[in-house]
C-alpha cells in the first residue's frame, strides 16, 4: 500500500497554475504609493531569480539541478494507501496521502526552502532572514542555507517558541539563529504577520540580507508542486485515474497549493482547504487589498483576510495562524474552484489520534486538520455508498509537537 518512484522521477520543472487560474491574479501594491509593485520595488527583499517567478506566466519553470541534486535526499516521497483508517471507518473510499514528512526538516517546507536559498547564493547574499509558526519552515530555511554556507535569522512566534523548544534547537544544529517574536512586546504572544515584520525590518536594514517567505507568495507555491506532480504519476501507478478530492491544510497556502494546483486544470478534481476554527481566514474573513505582516512594511496583496492586525489565538498549530491566505488560494475559492471549511482545535486532534492509532504515525497539528476533513469525507462516502478517491497531503510529522498531544490527552486542551 505504499508507491515509490526512483530518484529520477523528481519533476525537472515546476508547475505554474497562473495561466489555469479562473480569473487573472490582481497585482500586489506598494505599501506606500498604492501603486502596483515592480521589480525594483522588491529587489531588496529577494533575488531576481525568484521576482520573475513571482510574476511569470509561464506553465512550467525549469527546476535548477543544483536544487534538483538537494531535493534527490528525500525526493520522491512515498505515496501511501490509509487502509487502516478505511477499515476503521468501515468507508468504501480510498484514501491516499503524500508523505513529506520523510524530508530532513520533517515537513513539505524544504521544497521551496530549498530553491529559495539557491537562487539568493546565485545572487551573493550570504544572509537570510524570515519568520516561523511552529517551527517547520524555520527549521527547512536552516537546513537549507546549512547546505549553502549561508546564516539564517529566524523570528519565531512566541507562542510557538514556548510551546515547541525542540524546534529552537532543531533550527540552531543547523546553525540558525532564533529569537522570539514580536522582538519589542515579550508579553505578546505573537503571530506569524509580527514574525514577518520581525524579519522584514531586519532584511530592509542590511545590504547583505534579504528575506525568505515560506508560504502566501507565487513562487513558494509554484515550488511546492513536486508534491502534486508526484502524486499524479503515482496515483496512476495505483491504479486510480483521478482522486475524487485533494485535500490539504491552509494557512497561508503552501502545503495545499502543493498538492493541489497540479490538478486545477481537471474539473472533475474537487478542491479542499482546511483551516482553524479559530483563524477562519477563507471562511470568515473580507477578500480585499491587506499587507502580509501586521506592521505594514510589506506590499499589499489582494486575499481573504482577517485584518493585517488580528492575532490569533495561541493553538498548537502554530503554522495555520496567519491572518491572509496566499492571492492564487484565495483566487481560487472567491471564483468557486476550492472550496474552504474550518475545524476547532478539539476535533482536529480527534482525528489526529484516530489516525495514529489506525496507521500508526503521528501526524503535526497543522496537518491533523487535513486529516479532519478527510475522515469526514469518508464518512460521507459511506454514508453515501460511494468509493470515493481521496487524496491529502500528510505535510509533516508530530514528533516535535507532542506537548499538543499531552494536552490533548489529559484534558487541557482549548477547543478554540
Amino acid at each position: 500500500m505504499r508507491w515509490n518512484l526512483p530518484n529520477s522521477r523528481v519533476p525537472e520543472a515546476w508547475f505554474n497554475v497562473v495561466p489555469h487560474l479562473p480569473a487573472p491574479l490582481e497585482p500586489p501594491l506598494h505599501p506606500g504609493t498604492r501603486e502596483p509593485v515592480g521589480p525594483d520595488d522588491l529587489a531588496p527583499l529577494f533575488p531576481m531569480a525568484l521576482i520573475a517567478q513571482e510574476v511569470s506566466a509561464d506553465p512550467w519553470i525549469d527546476v535548477p539541478g543544483a536544487v534538483l541534486d538537494v531535493l534527490k535526499l528525500w525526493r520522491p516521497t512515498p505515496l501511501v494507501r490509509a487502509s487502516r483508517l478505511e477499515e476503521a471507518l468501515g468507508t468504501p473510499a480510498r484514501i491516499y496521502y503524500k508523505d513529506e514528512s520523510v524530508s530532513p526538516a520533517g515537513s513539505h517546507k524544504p521544497n521551496t526552502a530549498v530553491p529559495q536559498a539557491f537562487f539568493n547564493k546565485l545572487e551573493g547574499v550570504e544572509r537570510l532572514t524570515t519568520e516561523t509558526g511552529a517551527g517547520q519552515w524555520g527549521s527547512a530555511l536552516c537546513f537549507a542555507t546549512a547546505l549553502f554556507g549561508q546564516e539564517c535569522k529566524v523570528y519565531m512566534v512566541r507562542a510557538s517558541y514556548n510551546q515547541k523548544p525542540y524546534r529552537r534547537v532543531m533550527m540552531e544544529t543547523w546553525g540558525g539563529s532564533v529569537v522570539p517574536s514580536p522582538v519589542d512586546d515579550p508579553e505578546h504572544p505573537g503571530s506569524l504577520g509580527t514574525a514577518i515584520s520581525d524579519a522584514v525590518r531586519d532584511a530592509a536594514t542590511r545590504e547583505d540580507t534579504h528575506y525568505s517567505l515560506g508560504s502566501v507568495l507565487n513562487h513558494v507555491l509554484l515550488h511546492q508542486t513536486v508534491i502534486g506532480l508526484e502524486a499524479k504519476e503515482q496515483l496512476a501507478m495505483a491504479g486510480e485515474e483521478r482522486p475524487d478530492i485533494v485535500i490539504g491544510c491552509c494557512g497561508g497556502g503552501s502545503n495545499l497549493g502543493g498538492i493541489a494546483l497540479p490538478f486545477v486544470p481537471d474539473p472533475e478534481v474537487e478542491l479542499l482547504a482546511v483551516e482553524p476554527a479559530s483563524c477562519p481566514t477563507l471562511t470568515e474573513g473580507r477578500y480585499e487589498y491587506d499587507f502580509g505582516d501586521t506592521a505594514g512594511m510589506t506590499p499589499l496583496l489582494s486575499m481573504y483576510t482577517l485584518g493585517h492586525d488580528f492575532i490569533p489565538p495561541s493553538i498548537h498549530a502554530g503554522g495555520l495562524r496567519y491572518h491572509g491566505d496566499a492571492p492564487i488560494i484565495c483566487n481560487l475559492v472567491k471564483h468557486g474552484r476550492m472550496r474552504a471549511t474550518a475545524y476547532p482545535q478539539g476535533k482536529v486532534f480527534e482525528a489526529a489520534v484516530q489516525f495514529a492509532r489506525s496507521q500508526g504515525t503521528i501526524p503535526a497539528p497543522e496537518t491533523s486538520h487535513a486529516i479532519r476533513a478527510v475522515i469526514d469525507e469518508a464518512l460521507a462516502a459511506k454514508e453515501d455508498g460511494r468509493p470515493k478517491v481521496i487524496l491529502f497531503n500528510y505535510s509533516g510529522h508530530g514528533l516535535l509537537d507532542l506537548s499538543a498531544y499531552d494536552d490533548h490527552l489529559h484534558g487541557r486542551l482549548i477547543d478554540a
